[in-house]
């Protein structure tokens, strides 16, 4: 009998050991693959990726400023573009305007939805660089490849159609947005407080992009 309990007691302690080991051997192969995805998140956005971004969109806004400056399509007809409401928030406000500085030129055109108390928010802006060197500062994501989650939220790049796009979003403030790159001179971009992805990409949606691809 002595010997029976004994044998019992060795196969159960014989399969707690081997339960441990595959749980902890699960847990590693997960923890590798975790730092394999962020390894590939920090190549996606290294610097050497930075600089090459950079330096495609110079040639790019070299070549088009060969015949010379681009003329920015008048931020009233940008204006235009702005919808009445963003995802049912109604519209508050609306400005534009045009600089230029260095040889380049560019056109904005914003509005601000909010709903009664503000708690909702959203900011949809429209500018157009004419693909200018201006487009290094405003759109550099365009020509970078990036996945990154953390707890509280992501940033990454993407696409809506045709159209390549950057989205950040934090979970806990409810805070994000979206940008758009059109007919590679065109930036929309939606940025809420206190509402969901969701409601920002339909807020952009809400922006005619083809409309806005036509104009020149």
């Amino acid at each position: 009998m002595q010997t029976n309990k004994t044998l019992v007691l060795t196969a159960l302690l014989t399969g707690a050991m081997l339960l441990t080991n595959c749980g902890g051997n699960k847990e590693e192969a997960e923890k590798k693959e975790a730092e394999k995805k962020e390894l590939k998140n920090e190549e996606n956005v290294s610097p050497g990726n930075a600089i090459n971004a950079f330096q495609e969109m110079a040639k790019q806004a070299e070549e088009s400023q060969k015949n010379g400056p681009v003329e920015t399509v008048d931020f009233r007809l940008l204006k235009e573009l702005l919808p009445a409401t963003a995802d049912g928030l109604p519209r508050k406000e609306a400005s534009g305007e045009k600089t230029g500085t260095m040889g380049f030129k560019i056109s904005t055109a914003n509005a601000r939805y909010a709903n009664a108390d503000n708690s909702k928010t959203v900011d949809i802006s429209v500018v157009d660089a004419g693909g200018s060197s201006a487009l290094m500062g405003m759109a550099a994501w365009s020509m970078i490849d990036m996945d990154k989650e953390t707890e509280n939220g992501y940033e990454k790049t993407g696409s809506m159609g045709d159209y390549k796009t950057y989205e950040k979003y934090d979970n806990a403030g409810k805070d994000g947005e979206i940008a758009v790159l059109v007919a590679k001179r065109f930036v929309v971009t939606a940025k809420g407080n206190g509402i969901s992805m969701d409601a920002l990409k339909a807020a952009l949606n809400e922006v005619d992009m083809s409309k806005l691809a036509e104009m020149k």
